[in-house]
């Protein structure tokens, strides 16, 4: 029989089909057995027949040609009887699986075990791997350690300096690398600090090795996911740290080499030496490197001299002074490192520091008693080369750098070691020019020697922003960086009161009023838009009511009664009805607290929000106060989102460094980001309402010749803060003024009323910052070419519309009480001056606003509630939340 044409297998077993196949030699052309056919260990070539028995000699042969004869086929002629499939076989019988070889130095997958068997490895391999692993690390570990030195930690903190640079190019000042330190012997360093570290940062120091196996594994593993790295855990790591300053590298290689020098300073270094090296090389915060220069900084006084409360204080430094220092970093982190947020962060680590050093015996219950409070600590300034404006500028840059930091790259850790040049926005000679501003203003008015009761702790704070860019040009931080450490450009906590009522006006003729006849849901898209020229009304103590009608009540079931400044109605009687371009131009809260409601106050939120000022600035919308400026945004804020309208409606950050460089390059460049906040025609026309303030009401103290000013005076409750906000096309611009306690320590500090102030009866925004505003902007502005706002479109329709008579004078509201008239200014009464040192001469006889406080409203605001219809005033530190800075911090 061909090849090609062999019969299937036949049956295994005896008979006679069996005999035959045992009777047919190699020539009778049949092919060899198949797969199980005899059973007979021939098949795997052990040299044995069937029954035991020697086969003939060409058996062997016999199968070999056969397979040669069909290649790479016919798998089942050269497997074994009773085998199965992936069963070795034989020497030369195609795909089999190899016979176990002896000879190979690692027996994995392991010869002569079958299925999962084969891959487990053998507990000999296992534990060869083992002691080789471990025998590396050994290696590794004893080349590591030998290569390692001890660090030499007098040669830490040698950090670089940063250099900034005005807007010219020209150099501002090249500061950070100072070097504040001096070296004490151990001796020097009172027993209490060192006892209040090792209690807060490891208590087993006299007794470990100096290293924490736990957390080296956390760090590695952080690192090794990409996380942050994580500081040494004990004493003698966070030494060996500061001791290799020059290479801050978070990298694994770098850790593992701290990790070696650590075990060889833990080995070879006297404890005693350790911890003298670790407190003077620490970074207190200050640019204060080791406890002599902390000492100093804080406290002015040797370490000698250091009691235990200020021992534990130090100690919790070492967390991190951006989040412990009292007094606070809002230029790095605005929203958790405000001064108050420190000082309970600070009190709360340096209370649990002194308790363990009573648990673990280092201080007696009754010393520690005696200390329960936060020492009295100095302002933080010391470099002679930030006094002035230069320091609040200095950390104006750097909070943006740092704030930034995703964009620019800059930690806080990496602009302490320096090396950076740093292009700022800030022009040298705008910045002269506000200085000089405010400094002439407050020499000629604010005398605190002569009216100690009234003149005492008056602040001033200002910015100026460029509405094409958001470019910050110039700020005004206080009287001297070195002197007044808050910068009240950034953050003040004070009140804008009417200059928010733009932000209620734009929110109207964004979304419109809601319908009154409609359920809520469609009111919300049911809406009219709001022309300036709608009617509201300018009553005094007016019933202010929600958009449908229904009478406004707060949680206590009180109405809330909207005063006006003064006390007076505005618009015509019997109603009092006032367009809302004449409501702006008298600042009459009434109207405009009516409108908020109509509106929305979540809507006036958004268009706040919109326009640029930061929604942690913002307190509760839930109250109809908040339309007049309960709110505390900076004056960087407040400059920025003027300079929105100014824009038509184009909203870009304020922003105060334009590129960075180091010995790299060019690192970071600012890229301008452009959101359209609101339409041109709404910011054209916000802008068209805000011009008539300047041109003929409560702001005619800022006219400049010859320019177009929009701008909004600002007032607050108990008088306690006051603003003027305005600009030109080209530059806009924030001045406040306030009185407040200005003692860094003082955890009670209030805003302080300012009724006498400057001998003025009371200080509105039409006084002396509208002044400061004028001379300042009359230079900023000199030499440019005068540019006038776009022509406003025409916008909505006039709500609450009938005949409008020009409003006459009115009498004060007195329902119950005597009748004692007051005469409210009108249209016809407030008209510009034919000078400019005419115009609003008696700032106290200028219709501005007030934002007084409402009762049962803890929220204040200016107005009353029923059944309680007497007026009241807030303290003014019921502010919301304090949340307002340059990035959101306090202040704006």
């Amino acid at each position: 029989m061909s090849e090609h044409r062999r019969k299937p297998p036949q049956p295994q077993g005896g008979g006679r089909a069996a005999a035959r196949r045992g009777q047919s030699g190699p020539s009778s052309g049949r092919r060899a057995a198949p797969r199980g056919a005899t059973g007979s260990p021939s098949d795997y070539g052990l040299g044995l027949g069937a029954g035991g028995e020697e086969p003939s000699q060409g058996s062997r042969a016999d199968a070999r040609r056969a397979s040669q004869r069909d290649p790479g086929g016919r798998r089942r002629a050269a497997e074994p009887t009773g085998g199965r499939r992936g069963a070795p076989a034989g020497p030369g019988r195609g795909r089999g699986r190899p016979a176990p070889d002896s000879k190979r130095l690692i027996d994995y997958p392991r010869a002569g075990k079958y299925g999962w068997q084969r891959w487990m490895p053998s507990w000999k391999l296992v534990g060869g791997l083992f002691v080789g692993f471990v025998g590396s690390l050994v290696a590794v570990a004893g080349i590591g350690y030998a290569m390692v030195g001890i660090p030499d930690v007098a040669k830490t903190a040698t950090a670089q300096n940063n250099v900034y640079y005005w807007k010219d190019g020209s150099q501002m000042v090249a500061t950070g690398g100072e070097t504040n330190r001096q070296n004490i012997d151990l001796s020097q360093i009172p027993e209490e600090m060192r006892w209040a570290v090792i209690s807060q940062e490891n208590k087993t120091f006299y007794d470990d090795s100096g290293i924490d196996p736990k957390g080296i594994a956390r760090a590695v593993f952080n690192m090794a996911r990409g996380g942050q790295t994580q500081g040494g855990s004990t004493i003698t790591q966070q030494y060996v740290k500061n001791a290799m300053l020059n290479d801050q590298s978070q990298t694994i290689s770098r850790k593992f080499k701290e990790i070696f020098v650590s075990i060889k300073v833990g080995a070879e270094v006297d404890k005693d030496q350790i911890m003298a090296g670790y407190l003077n090389s620490a970074y207190y915060g200050r640019n204060a490197y080791g406890i002599q220069a902390a000492s100093r900084a804080y406290f002015n006084k040797d370490a000698i001299k250091l009691n235990p409360g200020e021992c534990a204080f130090l100690a919790a430094m070492l967390k991190g002074a951006t989040y412990y220092d009292p007094a606070g970093t809002t230029s790095v982190d605005p929203v958790g490192a405000t001064s108050a947020a420190n000082s309970k962060r600070a009190l709360l680590q340096m209370q649990d520091t002194l308790d363990k050093m009573v648990e673990y015996g280092h201080l007696k219950a009754a010393v520690r008693a005696e200390y329960t409070s936060l020492p009295r600590w100095q302002n933080p300034r010391s470099n002679t080369d930030l006094k002035g404006q230069i320091g609040y500028l200095v950390d104006l840059a750097n909070g943006y750098l740092v704030t930034n930091s995703k964009d620019t790259g800059i930690t806080q850790d990496l602009l302490q070691q320096g090396g950076y040049s740093i292009y700022t926005t800030f022009d040298k000679n705008k910045v002269k020019e506000l200085d000089e501003a405010v400094t002439k203003v407050q020499k000629a008015n604010i005398k605190p020697k002569e009216r100690p009761e009234t003149d005492t702790h008056v602040q001033f704070g200002g910015a100026s922003v460029e509405p094409d860019t958001g470019a910050i040009r110039a700020i005004y931080g206080g009287e001297d960086a070195t002197k007044h450490f808050t910068d009240n450009a950034d953050q003040t906590g004070a009140q804008v009161g009417s200059t928010f009522k733009p932000f209620v006006l734009a929110a109207a003729m964004t979304w419109g009023v809601r319908d009154p006849d409609l359920g809520s849901s469609q009111a919300q898209d049911e809406r009219t838009i709001v022309s300036p020229e709608s009617l509201f009304s300018g009553k005094n103590k007016l019933k202010i009511e929600n958009y449908d009608g229904s009478v406004w009540k707060n949680e206590k079931g009180e109405e809330w009664l909207q005063t006006n400044d003064g006390n007076v109605s505005l618009g015509s009687p019997p109603k009092y009805k006032i367009d809302l371009r004449e409501a702006m131009r008298e600042s009459v809260n009434s109207a405009f607290v009516q409108l908020g409601m109509d509106v929305g106050l979540d809507k006036v939120k958004d268009s706040a929000v919109s326009a640029g000022l930061k929604e942690s600035s913002l307190t509760n919308s839930g109250f109809p106060s908040f339309s007049i400026g309960i709110s505390d945004p900076s004056a960087i804020r407040m400059a920025g989102a003027y300079g929105t309208f100014a824009a038509s409606g184009k909203q870009r950050d304020p922003y105060s460094v334009e590129k960075v460089t180091s010995e790299k390059g060019q690192i970071f460049t600012h890229e301008t980001k452009t959101d359209q906040a609101f339409t041109a025609k709404v910011a054209d026309n916000v802008t068209d309402v805000l011009k008539t303030v300047v041109e003929k009401g409560t702001g005619t103290n800022a006219q400049l010749p010859g320019r177009e000013v929009a701008g909004k005076t600002g007032t607050t409750d108990g008088n306690k803060s006051a603003w003027f906000v305005g600009y030109t096309p080209q530059l806009s611009t924030a001045v406040t003024m306030f009185r407040y306690d200005d003692d860094e320590s003082n955890k009670n500090r209030t805003f302080l009323k300012m009724f006498g102030t400057g001998g003025q009866e009371k200080i509105h925004g039409a006084s002396f910052p509208a002044q400061i505003w004028h001379d300042y902007m009359a230079e900023a502005l000199k030499g440019t070419k005068a540019e006038d706002f776009p022509e406003p479109q025409p916008i909505g329709e006039v709500v609450n519309a009938e005949p409008s008579p020009t409003p006459t004078p009115s009498v004060t509201e007195t329902e119950e009480e005597s009748p004692s008239p007051s005469p409210s200014p009108s249209r016809t009464q407030v008209q510009p001056s034919p000078s400019e040192s005419e115009t609003c001469s008696n700032f106290f006889d200028c219709q501005d606003d007030s934002a007084g406080t409402t009762n049962g409203n803890e929220n204040g605001g200016t107005g009353e509630t029923t059944p309680t219809p007497t007026a009241t005033e807030s303290d003014g530190n019921s502010r919301g939340n304090g949340n307002g800075g340059f990035f959101g911090g306090p202040g704006g």
